[in-house]
């Protein structure tokens, strides 16, 4: 398509002062978020942070464990790795200990690189604190383990889990690499939900999951039905119904006729989020996922790999895109499923179960979208809002290049491989 001159000039008028607004914007959104709690009113500010994590003698981190769930017989974990075997064992003996409709363990997972709560940013302190009241009071649902995994009780888990793997997982992966990879694999090995630590659970894991997210539905294609019928089961049965092994949401649902999906840079017309998941132990697309992700390492066979890793985008390479692969290649492989029957654009937004697998909608854990990349996410009001996400990419550095890239995607259609982050 030709570009008349005016226009161009136009466009090209536009370029520099909207850059400039972007990188104004961007480091005016670094100083809001950058602030930290004095220690002297930690305590008083956050006392579950303080009382769970600041204070907690442990090593590789912190835990709390509901003490319904500690027998007589059973000594308490020295290290959060025996912490976390304990709560995925006492966990899987009794139904009330998953999120209903699931054989999901109600145990929470969370990173960070150090338990110094000092250095934390207020915000993130905030929501940790909201993580640690559901965990342990039962206001909002039911009793949960809570885990925050440090650096060094990182290392332990993949030093007992994934010792093949820990030389690749140290050499060739990025920071924010490790924490995806990690996720994928604490939920593999453990079974619980992971969740980033910019995230407000909105609602209560235990509520998650509802009687009709787990109903019947048909694909308009292909005219295939997936889901599970509860009509006709007594309310006293229902705990006994339990389809769902894998939770995930979406942070992408767009027309797959179109090019809004790249424009808004995303790889999928129909994308999963993970800045959080909920899976029981052993699920065949975490495995999907560490077995796609090899293979990639293995092509990289360049003398070249540690630059080609720095350079790699782990958006794609551990991040939303590569989990939305392993579950796409696992369903179409398993099942013949077609990916884009997961649109809520259509039904105005309804969880879907496939095999075992539940996908909210984008609502799940994408709700208050603005009217830009709205795409049928609903107010964090909305009954099917369970989790927030507030985004605050801390391990995203301003690029010029990678910030004209965005803008030059969205308003022009092009630019479409340029690096989506720095």
């Amino acid at each position: 398509m030709l570009i008349s001159p005016r226009l161009a000039r136009l466009r090209v008028g536009l370029v520099l002062p909207l850059l400039l607004l972007t990188t104004l914007f961007w480091f005016s959104s670094l100083r809001a978020t950058s602030s930290h709690v004095p220690e002297g009113t930690l305590e008083q500010r956050f006392p579950l942070a303080w009382k769970h994590i600041k204070s907690f003698k442990g090593t590789g981190g912190a835990w709390y464990i509901p003490p319904e769930w500690m027998s007589d017989h059973e000594s308490q974990p020295q290290n959060i790795l025996e912490a976390a075997q304990l709560v995925s064992k006492v966990a899987s003996l009794d139904p009330t200990r998953e999120i209903p409709f699931s054989n999901i363990p109600l145990i929470v997972h969370q990173t960070w690189k150090t338990s110094q709560i000092s250095t934390w940013n207020v915000e993130i302190l905030s929501w940790v604190e909201i993580w640690l009241k559901d965990a342990t009071a039962t206001e909002r649902g039911r009793p949960m383990a809570y885990l925050f995994w440090d650096d060094d009780g990182i290392m332990t888990f993949m030093q007992h889990y994934e010792k093949d793997f820990v030389d690749s997982f140290m050499s060739y992966f990025t920071p924010v690499e490790r924490a995806d990879i990690f996720r994928i694999l604490v939920c593999k090995w453990l079974g619980g939900i992971y969740a980033d630590v910019d995230t407000e659970p909105l609602r209560h894991p235990s509520a998650w999951i509802n009687q009709s997210d787990i109903s019947p539905w048909t694909d308009p294609e292909t005219g295939i039905s997936y889901g599970v019928s509860t009509s006709g089961t007594a309310s006293n049965n229902l705990e006994k119904i339990r389809p769902v092994n894998l939770l995930w949401g979406l942070e992408a649902d767009t027309d797959p006729a179109s090019s809004t999906h790249w424009r808004m840079g995303y790889t999928y017309p129909i994308q999963l989020t993970q800045w959080a998941l909920a899976s029981a132990q052993n699920h065949p697309v975490l495995t999907q996922f560490m077995e796609q992700l090899n293979a990639r390492l293995r092509n990289e066979t360049s003398d070249d790999l540690e630059v080609q890793s720095i350079k790699a985008d782990p958006l794609t390479r551990t991040g939303p895109a590569a989990v939305t692969l392993a579950t796409m290649t696992w369903l179409e492989s398993q099942i013949g499923f077609r990916w884009n029957a997961l649109t809520g654009l259509k039904d105005g937004g309804k969880a879907k179960l496939v095999s075992d697998v539940l996908v909210l909608p984008i609502t799940g854990f994408s709700p208050g979208r603005g009217s830009y990349g709205n795409m049928g996410s609903k107010p964090a009001s909305d009954p099917a809002a369970k989790l927030y996400h507030h985004a605050r990419g801390s391990w995203r550095h301003f690029n010029l290049k990678v910030e004209y890239g965005k803008f030059c995607r969205t308003m022009f259609g092009l630019c479409k491989d340029w690096p989506k982050v720095a």
